[in-house]
Order: structure tokens, then sequence, then C-alpha cells
């Protein structure tokens, strides 16, 4: 297995959520490329940035875990070997980012859980499908490169993505753009096929709206919702998965290295 380019040095210059927040809205950030549109091969274009700080700030205000949730976080945290470190690869201009890292600043604050977050560009927005770091050395397209999301046959440099380790940085997990039960590939395929009066022609300004995936500010019932998905069973797509033996289901997610071992393994009823 190739040697992982995180390393402690590396994690502890990410952005804590606060920094990231207050990054989102600094001329540095506003000064670089947003996403534009899509090249056929998968890159984009570029396009102006606007300061979504506001929107991050009044997401995370929003979500909430339950006494539930919340507990079981702080159980597996304090397993051996358990989860005490995020990593994020994100860009503020995607919805992904803006509906997912605000809940993942609440799953680690509830746990206690260090979280680091980084862009995945430079200046310049990824103009290719597959990063190439020598292309823009002000990136961290190094990193994404670790990462990248496997579906449909090809490799993506989906957004966002987040890394669960324990405190050694051994990889427990790993997921990528949005939970499974979006489903949102389909979904989007389903909207955007051709209809009758369409003259046979697909429509592809027809998109699929996940909560938090519009043009305005997250509701908030979609607030809640937001956050039930993320801890889902099935937060990693196509990967392993577990539940807990309790109250209710708790994220089963893909364990990295052994296949055979879940992150989260079973809370045992209490006998209260």
């Amino acid at each position: 297995m190739a040697k992982s380019v995180v390393t402690p040095e590396r994690f502890a210059k990410g952005m804590t959520f606060d920094g990231y927040v207050k990054y989102a809205g600094s001329p540095e950030n506003l000064a670089r490329e947003a996403f534009g549109s899509y090249f056929p091969d998968g890159g984009a274009s570029g396009a102006p940035r606007k300061d979504n700080s506001g929107v991050l700030r009044d997401r995370y205000a929003k979500a909430r875990l339950t006494p539930e949730q919340e507990a079981a976080i702080k159980w597996l945290v304090a397993q051996p070997g358990g989860p005490a470190k995020i990593l994020v690869i994100s860009e503020d201009w995607s919805s992904d980012c803006r509906r997912d890292v605000p809940v993942l600043a609440r799953l680690a604050e509830a746990g206690g859980m260090e979280l680091r977050i980084f862009n995945r560009d430079g200046k310049k927005v990824l103009g290719t499908r597959r990063p190439d770091p020598a292309v823009a050395p002000d990136a961290n397209h190094d990193m994404m490169l670790e990462f990248l999301n496997a579906k449909n046959g090809a490799e993506w440099a989906s957004l966002p993505v987040a890394v669960i380790y324990t405190k050694d940085l051994q990889e427990l997990v790993r997921y990528f753009e949005y939970p499974d039960i979006y489903n949102k590939d389909k979904i989007r395929g389903r909207m955007q096929a051709a209809r009758p009066g369409d003259g046979g022609r697909p429509d592809p300004e027809r998109a699929p709206r996940a909560p938090g995936d519009g043009q305005g500010d997250l509701t908030a019932s979609e607030a809640g919702s937001t956050v039930a998905p993320l801890l889902s069973p099935t937060f990693a797509r196509g990967q392993r998965r577990s539940t807990v033996e309790g109250d209710g289901p708790w994220p089963g997610c893909s364990s990295m290295g052994n296949p055979e071992r879940s992150m989260f393994p079973r809370i045992p009823r209490s006998s209260g």
C-alpha cells in the first residue's frame, strides 16, 4: 500500500470549522475560481466565487444531533482504536459541501474529535477529471488523488471527502460526495430523461434537489433531515455496513484495511 500523504504535520495544517467559515468570506478565498460548468471529460471551467460563509454558519447553527446520536459517537470515540480525527476536503461552492461540512463539524464536536478541513483546489478550479499535482502546486491535489471516488466505472475528484482516523492516523472510513440514501445519480437520470412534449430531448436543467441542495438556505426541517442520512446505515456507499444493537441504527461505514473490521461495532443493550 502506498504511503499516505496525510502525515501528522500535514493534518495539523488543515483549517478548523470556525477557521474555514472565516476563510470562506475572506478576500483570499473570494479571489479563487469557483465551479462554472462541466467539461465532457468531467473537468470544470471556472466562474467567480461568492461568499458562502453566512450559509455555512447558518447551516451549522441549524444542524443538530439527537441525544442518542451524541451518546453513540461518544461511545465509539471511547473504544480502543476508535475515531479521533476527521479530515475533510471541501470547496464552499459545492452544495454537497455546504450541506455536509457543518454536519461533520457537529459530529466532531459531539465526539471531541479533531476536525481539519482542506481546500481541494488552488487559485484555479480543477479543469480535468483527474488531478495533477504538478499542474496546480498551490492545491491539495496530491491529497485528492489518495481519495478519488470510484463510481460508474471511473474515478472522480468528488466533494466533499471525509476521512475518519484513529488518534495515530490509522484510517477507519472514508465518505464521498453524498449519503447513499439520496440515490442522487439515479434521481438525476430520471429527472433529466426525455418526457412527452420534450421533443425526445433530455432536459439537463431538471436536477434533483437533496436537502440543502437548492439556491436558498436550509429550512429548519431540512437541517434536521440532513443529519440523519449522514448517520444512516447507508453512510458509506457500496461498502461494508453494520448497525448498532440498541434503540435504532447507527451508521455502517466502510472499514479500510481489514474488510471484516467495522468501525462501528455493536453496542450491547443496557440492562436498565
